[in-house]
């Protein structure tokens, strides 16, 4: 909403008023509600699990890999106070020594997707390119989830029945 407007709502009352200068793209992107004939399609940030493990940079890897190992994770992200991602501990950076710092141990800078991808989308790219996991961000680098191929793939095939049915009628009628 514009400036104008955001004052003019708070003018009449209204407490909560923000100024949103990213876009409607980045505001879908950040996993904020949308509307319109899309607004129902199942999206990455909503498929992704929100209870991936995380740790900080000055962390030790055998501690981390502890946690990782009991919440039954592939990988732990990194990231700092604000929960922008720094980077990944995966399963070969997870053996490094017990006594490794994470930030020297990490992958740093790992690759990520928004919020508001189609998961249809997403599960075809994840496919294609034999992804087993893809981080879920905002565009502003805050972590929103973790997505497993699996989940996404699922949430695409049943996307895919709901809109287009079973496919399955006989030839014969």
């Amino acid at each position: 909403m514009s400036p104008r407007a955001a004052w003019r709502l708070e003018t009449l009352g209204f407490a909560e008023v923000y100024d949103y200068e990213g876009g409607k793209q980045d505001w879908a992107a950040a996993g904020l509600p949308t509307e319109g004939k899309l607004a129902e399609r199942p999206r990455a940030g909503v498929v992704a699990s929100r209870d991936v493990p995380t740790c900080r940079l000055d962390e030790r890897v055998g501690a981390v890999r502890e946690r990782v190992r009991a919440a039954g994770s592939p990988v732990c992200v990194v990231v700092n106070d604000e929960r922008v991602v720094l980077g990944v501990l995966g399963e070969e950076q997870l053996e490094a020594a017990d006594d490794e710092r994470v930030e020297r141990a990490m992958r740093p800078g790992p690759s990520t997707f928004r919020s508001n991808v189609d998961i249809e989308e997403m599960a075809g790219f994840m496919i294609e390119h034999d992804l087993a996991t893809a981080l879920v961000t905002t565009s502003d680098g805050k972590l929103v989830g973790l997505l497993r191929r699996e989940d996404a793939a699922r949430a695409a095939h049943e996307e895919h029945l709901r809109h287009h049915g079973t496919g399955g009628e006989d030839e014969d009628g």
